[in-house]
């Protein structure tokens, strides 16, 4: 089965090919440029969207925008190439890429998104109680690691790739595909716009 999955819910976006399992490309960027580069990665393996058999999306928490370009841009595709989608929580793909790690994604507004009792949640980060020697990361842990290092945990350097959900872990978590549109983005609380008309 040759997959596309493609992540933007956080400010790496993340996009990957992957067939029976193995990776044959990903790459890094933005989430206004996760289409192109997929679309690199499929010419430089001489496809094109046409043999793909599914994709996989990253279904936050994150960015709002990010989310809704990542859904937006794997539901366009799908309509058009009449693909399968399977959508993977970002957290969920950050925790394995790291296993054992806490994941944190930034959600701005001094809090961060993590797992609470197996679901999402936003929260301060002096807010989390965490096991000494607890490894976090994600953005979230580079942005508040003062924080999560006085509280005994152990956050890797800025540019360790633990940080980015990458796309190859959202392929290797995929299942359930289905149509397109019935794959929702994990949105903790309102947006920014909506948060500020009440």
């Amino acid at each position: 089965m040759l997959i596309l999955a493609l992540d933007t819910a956080t400010s790496v976006a993340t996009t990957a090919l992957v067939r029976d399992g193995e990776p044959l490309g990903e790459a890094t960027c933005r989430a206004v440029d996760v289409l192109a580069a997929a679309d690199r990665i499929l010419r430089g393996h001489g496809l094109g969207p046409a043999d793909l058999d599914a994709l996989a999306v990253g279904t936050g928490p994150g960015s709002f925008t990010g989310l809704r370009m990542g859904l937006a841009a794997a539901r366009g595709l799908a309509l058009a190439c009449e693909l399968p989608v399977a959508g993977v929580s970002t957290l969920d793909a950050l925790a394995a890429g790291a296993p054992g790690a806490f994941p944190v994604i930034d959600a701005q507004r001094r809090q961060v998104f993590v797992l609470l009792g197996g679901r999402p949640a936003a929260v301060r980060p002096d807010e989390l109680e965490l096991e000494p020697g607890t490894v976090c990361v994600g953005d979230g842990a580079v942005r508040f690691r003062s924080v999560f290092e006085e509280a005994g945990a152990t956050v890797p350097p800025r540019g360790s790739e633990l940080h980015v959900p990458r796309a190859l872990l959202h392929a290797s978590l995929a299942h359930d595909f289905g149509p397109a549109e019935l794959v929702e983005p994990i949105y903790v609380r309102l947006p920014d716009a909506e948060a500020a008309l009440r």
